[in-house]
Order: C-alpha cells, then sequence, then structure tokens
C-alpha cells in the first residue's frame, strides 16, 4: 500500500519522472523570415548569400568569389541555460588545400562564429571560429594569423568530409571558451566571463586565395542539452 501511494506521489505530482525540459534557441530559423536580422558585413568584395532550400531543408546559399563578407546577429546568449550549438552545413567543393594558419592562407568554404564582445576593454574579446578545413586537420585549433589569440580557429571539418552532404554539428560552446581561452572554473567569478556570448555570424569567404566557393548553411540552434 505504501509503495502504491509513492508511485502516486510521483506520477501525478511529478516527482522524478517528469523529464526536464529541452531548452532551445533557433537564432536563425530560417523558414520563419529569421534571417532578417542578420546583418551583413563586408571585409573584402561581398560574398553573396540567398535564403533558399537546399536538399530538403531551409538553407542559407553562400557564394564567394574572391570575396570576403559574413552574416552577423548582436544577440546575447547566455550559455549557463544553452551551452550547446546545434548547426548543420553543406559545401559544394573543398577549397584546394590552403596553409591555413597564414594570411594567405587565412580562407575557408565555410566558418560559424562565437563572438564575446568586449566591448571598450577590446582586450577582452574572444571568437571560436569552427571552420570547414581545406586539409585533413579535423581538430586542430589554432590563433587566426589576423587576429592572434583572440581568435581561435577549430577545424570542425575537413577535406576528407563529402561534398553534397549536409553534416549536422554539436559543440558545447561556453566549455570550448574555457578549453581554449583558459580555465577557470576554480573561480567563480571569473567563470562568469564565459557565461554569455554576443555575436553569431556566418562567413564563407576566399579573398586571400582567389578562389570560388559555395556553400549552405542550416539553422543554429543552441540547446540546453
Amino acid at each position: 500500500m505504501k509503495v502504491n501511494r509513492l508511485f502516486a506521489i510521483m506520477l501525478f505530482g511529478g516527482v522524478l519522472v517528469s523529464p526536464v525540459a529541452l531548452a532551445q534557441l533557433n537564432i536563425t530559423d530560417i523558414a520563419q523570415g529569421g534571417m532578417e536580422a542578420w546583418k551583413t558585413k563586408d571585409i573584402a568584395a561581398p560574398t553573396s548569400y540567398n535564403v533558399t532550400d537546399y536538399k530538403n531543408r531551409p538553407a542559407i546559399q553562400a557564394r564567394s568569389d574572391n570575396a570576403a563578407s559574413g552574416l552577423v546577429l548582436n544577440k546575447r546568449i547566455d550559455l549557463l541555460e544553452t551551452p550547446y550549438m546545434n548547426w548543420s552545413w553543406l559545401v559544394k567543393k573543398s577549397l584546394p588545400e590552403l596553409q591555413e594558419t597564414t594570411k594567405q592562407g587565412d580562407d575557408f568554404v565555410a566558418r560559424v562564429y562565437v563572438v564575446i564582445d568586449g566591448g571598450m576593454k577590446f582586450w577582452n574579446t574572444k571568437s571560436i571560429s569552427y571552420v570547414w578545413s581545406s586539409s585533413p586537420a579535423v581538430g586542430k585549433v589554432w590563433n587566426n594569423p589576423f587576429a592572434g589569440a583572440k581568435v581561435k580557429m577549430f577545424a570542425t571539418r575537413g577535406s576528407e568530409s563529402n561534398s553534397k552532404q549536409w553534416y549536422d554539428e554539436k559543440r558545447n560552446i561556453y566549455q570550448d571558451l574555457i578549453d581554449y581561452f583558459g580555465d577557470k572554473g576554480s573561480d567563480k567569478a571569473n567563470q562568469k566571463s564565459y557565461r554569455y556570448i554576443d555575436m553569431v555570424a556566418i562567413m564563407t569567404d576566399t579573398d586571400n586565395s582567389g578562389t570560388h566557393a559555395e556553400s549552405y548553411y542550416g539553422d543554429i540552434i543552441f540547446s540546453s542539452r
């Protein structure tokens, strides 16, 4: 009898048996016009970005001919609530193998950036750029040749990945920031410096190599797990 009463409390009282809700934040929402909030930032000649549908999913088509510009969303995201960034991407063809750690080779068929904006304290600005590498260097991390240690480059895909195929990615952004900019987890006050990101961007660029690239980006969704 006591067992049955306990079961009833758990069932109807929502104790233990109710799954924790999955928090999600779709910052692109391509199918519903969410990309209107994103702004173009030109570095060289503009990359062409267009909302389309590719291989049965809403997508942003990016085409670069000796160009470099990105799509940027200024939005503060709480990584303690939604630390995981989920996105999908597809490339028509990988770039020829480049020396990506150099300024001459700093081109990528696809990139997704997350940025902590240091504001007036520009030295506090930090960014991770998740890139589709032109070489088989998946998992490699290096400092951006133009920005230095403030921007970490992370090879998420490489030339061994198939062209014309969608890939779904998932990264714990909060943990990556701690891992690649120094573990301050023992100091709760310092740990808060990684709690928020202020900007997300996508970019396909070929201005340094003078080549052509075409890629597609799916929705970018932040989630609690």
